[in-house]
Parts: C-alpha cells; structure tokens; sequence
C-alpha cells in the first residue's frame, strides 16, 4: 500500500531542514541566501511556503507566491531518495489548487534551462515555454 502524503504549510521549526533539503537538491546558489529567501517568505501575507514530512524527516517543499494575476512557484524540491514517488505532482496540484482559491488565472514557474529532468517533468503536467524573457535586476545582495 502506498504511503499519502500531506502538503502543509512551512513551520519554522523546520528552517535547518528546508535549507538542507534544497542543497541536496541544488536549488541554493551563492547569490541566493536561502535563509534569508526564507524570512522574507515568511513575511509575505500572499502564498505561502509548504512542506511535505515522512514520519520525522522533511521530504519536499514548494515557495508559492502570488501578485494579483499570475502566481509564481520556486523551490520545489523532492529529496533525491524520493523523487519519481508523485511528490512533485502532489505539490504542483497543490500549488494549482491553491491558486485556483485566489482565482488565480495563470501559473509561473522558473527552471534553469540546463535541469533538463526538472523540464520534462513540468512538460509532463502540461506546462509549456511562455514566449517570454525573463529579466532580472539584483536589488539587494544576499553576501
């Protein structure tokens, strides 16, 4: 029998353990400190920031935001030992399912263009390349 898994939302207690999560799944880059990426998450009253635990252990998360038209969704991550288990489908439903809530009529995701697995997975649920550029302005640096 298959184990069912829940989406909840981030506890803080689970800070270490989020930012482990995303090394191991190579979501953090030296620009980005994760901890403060975090804290301002926290702070945002649109969206959300949501886990999914086996037993003890922090296995997925998903960062979710939301700007009025489209939402936006950073930093899923499945732990390597569970990847292809149906996580990363449970949180995207999730993520869709909460936007559809908020009336939300488009989604948003970014994924570097080399993650080629990450790609297929999206291509899998339907997600397709937006002609459009993404552009990017650094206003604080995160040393």
């Amino acid at each position: 029998m298959e184990k069912a898994f829940s989406v909840v939302p981030f506890d803080i207690s689970d800070r270490d353990a989020l930012v482990a999560l995303w090394q191991s799944c190579h979501l953090t880059k030296p620009w980005n400190d994760p901890h403060k990426d975090i804290d301002r998450k926290i702070k945002d009253p649109v969206g959300g920031l949501f886990v999914v635990h086996d037993e003890q252990a922090l296995i997925a998360s998903v960062m979710l935001g939301y700007d009025g038209h489209r939402g936006s969704v950073y930093y899923l991550a499945v732990h390597p030992s569970y990847q292809g288990c149906g996580l990363g489908r449970l949180l995207m439903d999730y993520c869709e399912d909460f936007l559809l809530t908020l009336e939300c009529p488009k989604i948003n995701l970014f994924v570097r263009d080399t993650n080629v697995a990450v790609l297929e997975f999206y291509d899998n649920l339907g997600y397709v390349l937006d002609a459009s550029r993404v552009l990017g302005k650094r206003l604080i640096a995160d040393d």
